[in-house]
């Protein structure tokens, strides 16, 4: 039986939840090509934005005009007005789709991408083949973009990288006191990075590595010393602690790919699967929401 609480249905596929400068949750719908901004407490759903493209992650300028990554032409989009105009091409540095993204308080946004075909691979191979040992994917590196729409690379040869979370450091030593947290899928691992002053990254290591408990971490969002993870594979989301510690389980009605923390509640994003085939044609998406 779920713990949570079905908010929002008829979603083809959620994905980059955040809590918006309004206290409202954003999140994109990939396969409607749309933005929405609701309300948790009087269900009310807004279209804030819709295109010709499939929107992943989502991150605010400081002055509060909205991005999006735009995943199939590897871009980052900014609001500007009714419009969605380019803010970066990082087409250079993706190797395949962009996806999640986090922006910082500077504006700087971090980027990452598939680095291959995933569902093309996982229709080839199986999910089990990459649970395997000997199974090394094609990495990818994670682009950084500047307020000002520069681009450049702060890291390489990562398992597609996926959702993102700044940490308070635990330790001191970075420049910035914050770690970059990065969800790579298909290592089954969550790797962290101390982040300097000037937003480039540092000191790479495993944060928590999470294969034992079947997670394949998707989105992940920060609390605190730990993150809430999106498992992929599995209808629940977990909130992990440096070194692998699951401190919760929260069950949900099907699998949970994203997830975001607005005010007290966990919002889980869900669908029956992420293959474009299954979820494409459908609206079998949800939001799921737990009061913390």
């Amino acid at each position: 039986m779920a713990d949570t609480r079905v908010v929002r249905e008829g979603l083809h596929f959620g994905e980059g939840p955040r809590r918006g400068p309004d206290g409202r949750l954003y999140y994109s719908d990939f396969y409607a090509g749309e933005v929405h901004a609701l309300d948790l407490t009087t269900g009310d759903d807004e279209v804030v934005v819709a295109f010709d493209g499939q929107p992943s992650g989502l991150g605010w300028l400081p002055d509060g005009r909205l991005l999006v990554v735009s995943m199939l032409d590897r871009t980052v989009r900014r609001l500007e007005g009714g419009d969605l105009v380019l803010h970066a091409d990082i087409s250079d540095i993706a190797t395949f789709h962009a996806n999640d993204m986090l922006v910082d308080g500077e504006g700087r946004a971090y980027v990452g991408n598939f680095g291959f075909d995933l569902h093309g691979l996982i229709d080839e191979v199986g999910i089990p083949r990459l649970l395997e040992p000997d199974f090394d994917p094609q990495g990818a590196a994670l682009a950084l973009v500047q307020p000002d729409g520069s681009v450049s690379v702060v890291a390489e040869d990562l398992k597609f990288p996926n959702g993102m979370a700044l940490l308070p450091d635990p330790t001191g030593e970075s420049e910035s006191g914050t770690i970059l947290v990065v969800a790579e899928t298909v290592a089954f691992h969550l790797t962290s990075f101390s982040v300097d002053r000037n937003g480039s990254l540092q000191n790479r290591r495993v944060w928590a590595d999470v294969k034992e408990f079947g997670i394949a971490p998707d989105g992940i969002a920060g609390d605190g010393d730990g993150v809430w993870v999106a498992p992929a594979l599995q209808p629940a989301a977990f909130r992990v602690t440096e070194g692998g510690k699951i401190t919760h389980r929260v069950e949900t009605t099907q699998t949970v790919f994203a997830v975001a923390v607005v005010d007290d509640h966990l919002v889980c994003l869900t669908a029956p699967d992420s293959n474009p085939s299954v979820v494409k044609p459908e609206r079998l998406g949800k939001i799921e929401v737990y009061k913390l």
